[in-house]
């Protein structure tokens, strides 16, 4: 635990576009929080931090090497955003460094690396690892959960939940697709977690996954698909269905419902941008968020100022805090996701 006066060191890894989000905040708008390096091997990146961070408080150091901002005694935390690939031995290279550790979705994209993660991880119960599924620090979903936990719609039993994006005649996703592992993991993997968290974390112990490609073939050649669909039973006979889509024409369209025994909540069915209304001659309509950078935004920031207060507090001392994911959390949902893959590539149900 850190004096009250100290402030948490952190490295950002990986300054890709939701990287470069997460320094400014960290070096920005998070209290206690000082970025204090930075690390990329793409020079244009390195280049952006230079520019962006030039004359801030404490403008961080750089690295091209991962292991040399392992190697600064300056660096009391890593933020890993960098391809999903490398999380599982990035997290393990940063606890052996004696550094707390916060990474985006997923802990990794097959069920045996995060259970070596989650065994390495015991060996260093003084530090701390957190996942980021941000969806747990968005003030709506956090809304609901205290409702839920409150008893105001009895048992929940059952969440549908989804995430789509607006579409990308880019493709950017496509060229993606090679390392995402799928739309599942790639995508569902924030409603699997939202799921599990609403429900009370339940295990799974069967699932089923189709899936269609609508608009981007580029797909088929890595078994993946642009609009999938799921279910997912759970112990105690609570269940789960997902849909994940890569082709909306209106925007990103992330939304949760909670059926519980003595009523129901619905979390962002209308996506909105804000709260304006525009009336003419189709209607009357609202303009919608148009990706998830802007859906999330609070999120993003609140998860960020939970992990820097949780670290700061020490082990045992963060009750008062809202905790993020943690690495048994992002194993289960890599698990989900991993099965989802598999139905949707064999066409039948996979039992866990």
């Amino acid at each position: 635990m850190k004096p009250a006066t100290e402030r948490l060191r952190i490295g950002v890894v990986g300054l890709g576009r939701l990287g470069k989000r997460h320094a400014e905040n960290l070096a920005y708008g998070v209290p206690g929080a000082t970025l204090t390096a930075a690390c990329s091997p793409l020079e244009d990146e390195l280049a952006w931090a230079r520019d962006a961070m030039h004359g801030s408080l404490h403008e961080p150091r750089l690295y091209a090497d991962y292991a040399d901002l392992l190697a600064d005694p300056h660096v009391d935390a890593v933020w890993l955003v960098t391809p999903s690939s490398l999380h599982a031995q990035q997290i393990v290279d940063a606890l052996r460094a004696g550094k707390h550790v916060f990474c985006e979705k997923p802990l990794s994209l097959d069920v045996a690396e995060c259970e070596h993660v989650l065994a390495e991880a015991a060996r260093y119960p003084h530090l701390q690892a957190t996942i980021g599924f941000m969806r747990r620090f968005d003030p709506s979903y956090r809304d609901a959960f205290d409702k839920i936990a409150a008893g105001q719609i009895g048992r929940p039993f059952l969440v549908r939940s989804q995430t789509t994006d607006k579409n990308d005649d880019d493709g950017f996703f496509v060229r993606f697709a090679a390392t995402s592992g799928g739309i599942f993991l790639d995508c569902t993997v924030h409603d699997i977690d939202v799921a599990r968290w609403l429900l009370g974390k339940p295990r799974a112990t069967r699932v089923f996954a189709a899936g269609t490609v609508a608009l981007h073939e580029g797909l088929r050649e890595f078994g993946d698909v642009d609009n999938g669909v799921a279910i997912c039973q759970f112990e105690g006979g609570k269940l789960a269905m997902f849909y994940a889509s890569r082709t909306q024409a209106h925007g990103n369209d992330t939304h949760s419902e909670v059926i519980g025994t003595a009523g129901a909540l619905t979390i962002g069915r209308n996506p909105r941008a804000n709260r304006v209304e525009i009336y003419d001659a189709t209607g009357i309509r609202n303009e919608c968020t148009p990706n998830f950078f802007d859906r999330f935004e609070d999120a993003f920031l609140h998860e960020a100022r939970a992990f820097v207060a949780s670290v700061l507090k020490g082990p045992g001392k963060g009750e008062a805090v809202q905790r993020g994911a943690t690495l048994a959390d992002a194993l289960e949902a890599t698990r989900i996701g991993v099965a989802l893959r598999e139905s949707l590539q064999s066409g039948e149900a996979v039992t866990l």
